[in-house]
């Protein structure tokens, strides 16, 4: 476990510094990210790109050597994933960019599973998609409230491209497949009913502030929304271990 998280924390550190390095030119655009270390001059985006490059290599072979091969493989996956597919391609190309590149942030779960297991299973698939169906409502809440900046930027987040009442609807139904998909770990027999109790708590106050976006739709709804979805995770997770810890 020691040696997945370290490999883990290289790993999201080094896509994150890739990440700054190709962003920099919309960073200095936005107030939300204007003060970063590379739009603010502090470091260079070639320096910050040779980081995050040894920080991304070491974390392949920290998993290769200490963990599987497989999880070495899906941490260089979920850092390609991240640092090109989505930062210097959907990003700035389409508003599909936090649907599609979702599957970035949803790539740990299978690294961690894979580095103890050595192998995929349908309820590592399944905390995937949990993570990936998470990641719209969340950023669209923020992208909500930090539209002027992406739309100086030029980045063609949702609510730039369609107009607030349409990602409003979207955080909905995004909300409404995640909690439904928080439901699977139960259905196919992973976790008990102590799993079940806390996902359908936990789920229906999303949905209670995610209603709230949509009927309401100002900015109190949505940063209540934004900040209860940097909760949700921790939680859900937190129930899936008590159920484990408990009944075994």
């Amino acid at each position: 476990v020691l040696w997945t998280m370290i490999g883990g924390y290289l790993a999201a550190g080094g896509a994150g510094a890739i990440n700054c390095a190709f962003d920099s030119d919309l960073d200095v655009n936005m107030g939300r990210t204007s003060r970063r270390p590379v739009p603010s001059g502090r470091i260079s985006a070639r320096a910050a790109f040779i980081f995050g490059v040894i920080l991304s290599v070491l974390s392949i072979i920290v998993l290769w050597v200490f963990t599987t091969p497989l999880a070495a493989f899906f941490a260089f996956l979920g850092i390609i994933y991240y640092a090109y597919f989505y930062t210097s391609l959907l990003k700035r190309s389409t508003w599909q960019n936090i649907i599609i590149g979702g599957g970035a942030g949803a790539i740990p779960p299978l690294v961690g599973w894979t580095a103890v297991t050595g192998s995929i299973s349908l309820m590592a698939v399944v905390l995937f998609a949990i993570i990936f169906y998470w990641t719209p409502p969340h950023f669209w809440a923020l992208a909500l409230v930090k539209q002027k900046d992406y739309a100086r930027a030029g980045v063609p987040m949702l609510p730039v491209v369609a107009g607030e009442g349409e990602t409003r609807w979207q955080i909905l139904v995004y909300s409404a497949i995640m909690v439904a998909v928080s439901l699977l770990p139960v259905a196919i027999g992973a976790m008990s009913w102590i799993y079940l109790a806390g996902a359908l708590l936990f789920g229906l106050r999303f949905m209670r502030d995610a209603w709230a976006v949509w009927k309401i739709g100002d900015q109190a709804a949505i940063w209540g929304l934004y900040k209860y979805s940097l909760l949700y995770l921790a939680l859900v997770f937190a129930a899936m271990v008590a159920d484990r810890l408990i009944l075994g």
